[in-house]
């Protein structure tokens, strides 16, 4: 991995919010393993288990507990840390939750934005930013064909348009400092990203469809789901990742060229329903039935039912895309778990996650991603 992404991320400082999360914890096991000083700061893991917990994370690196929504923390934090590059993932991520608690969602998802934007805008340190959102940011209007960058933000619901909002805070601070005639001599690389849909091992998260099925399997009982002909492009958690990781090299070494928004999204093959990926899940599980809950309760509030993303940009000017198979981010995920769920006590999942990196690094030198190889 010494050489994946220039190897720009050895020595570097990099703050994490939000890295006692699912997509967090993956993101900083492979900085460390990328050589760099990870500060993480977060509530504490949204799930037990968690793949935080499971890894042992805790004791590996800078661990810091801490609240995006508190301005004056996150800044003490920036300033004795000094981060080049602060990945800001922390998040209220739930579409359910947030018709339960709105303010909540809007406070953190906007105003925890605002908060990060501010931290990077007032510490002189930080060279490059990657903003997290999602790819319900978009005004959703069910089309066949995916939402580009430049494409209306909105949301039906709390979650979706508190997403859209924190993407026209970004923008507005991106215009407003940095980069242009306000900022000076400072240059600082900003960009916000936009995914959807990462699976993959240690998730245990509510309302989420792996962690549905590992809570339903290990229990010998049916998953249920709550909208089975939904579609979805899915893709590992490591995918989007490998973007992210990629787009913060690119703006370390050229902050004006690549700020702004991008979509992180797999190739359309991988586009495929909820029942045909529990049912692909089951069949790798070695066993197990799922059950159509869509006339529950649980199924009473607005889902989209079609959501893609267009990445022709990361493609183009990132040359980044995708390199596995649904099949194979599903064998991946199902190895995770058996290893987890098969072993009493559970093991420390760091050196899973770590052999899960390299192999996809693995396949990714195979068909020739630019990213590890270390050029454009």
């Amino acid at each position: 991995m010494d050489n994946s992404f220039k190897g720009l991320y050895k020595g570097k400082k990099g703050l994490v919010t939000g890295h006692t999360g699912f997509k967090g914890s993956w993101l900083c096991i492979w900085l460390r393993e990328l050589g760099a000083d990870v500060i993480g700061y977060s509530l504490e893991p949204p799930s037990i288990p968690s793949n935080f917990e499971a890894c042992n994370l805790k004791f590996k690196m800078e661990h810091i507990h801490g609240d995006v929504k508190d301005l004056n923390h996150l800044l003490e934090v920036f300033k004795q840390y000094s981060p080049e590059i602060v990945f800001h993932l922390a998040a209220q991520p739930l579409v359910r939750l947030s018709y339960d608690e709105p303010k909540l969602t809007f406070d953190t998802n906007v105003g925890g934005t605002v908060n990060v934007l501010e931290a990077v805008r007032l510490i002189p340190s930080v060279k490059a930013l990657i903003n997290v959102t999602s790819d319900k940011c978009y005004e959703n209007r069910e089309w066949v064909w995916g939402y580009r960058e430049e494409d209306p933000m909105g949301g039906h619901d709390p979650y979706s348009a508190s997403k859209g909002c924190a993407e026209l805070v970004f923008a507005a601070y991106q215009r407003s400092f940095f980069n242009n005639k306000f900022s000076g001599e400072r240059k600082i690389g900003v960009a916000s990203v936009r995914a959807g849909n990462a699976i993959g091992g240690g998730d245990w998260g509510l309302d989420r469809i792996i962690p549905d099925c590992i809570k339903a399997l290990t229990k010998n009982k049916p998953v249920g789901i709550r909208n089975p002909g939904a579609i979805r492009p899915w893709q590992h958690v490591l995918e989007p990742l490998s973007g992210y990781l990629w787009l913060g090299a690119m703006l370390l070494e050229d902050p004006i060229r690549y700020s702004g928004a991008w979509n992180f999204g797999p190739q359309n093959e991988a586009t495929r329903t909820v029942q045909e990926v529990v049912g692909a899940f089951i069949k790798l599980w070695g066993g197990g039935s799922w059950r159509d809950i869509s006339t529950s309760k649980a199924s009473s509030v607005h889902e989209a039912t079609f959501l893609k993303l267009c990445c022709d940009k990361a493609h183009a000017y990132l040359k980044w895309r995708t390199c596995l198979t649904l099949e194979e981010v599903l064998e991946l995920t199902v190895h995770w778990y058996k290893e987890y769920y098969h072993s009493n006590p559970p093991p420390d999942m760091y050196d899973r996650c770590v052999a899960q990196i390299q192999e996809y690094t693995d396949v990714a030198k195979r068909r020739n991603l630019v990213w590890v190889k270390g050029e454009e």
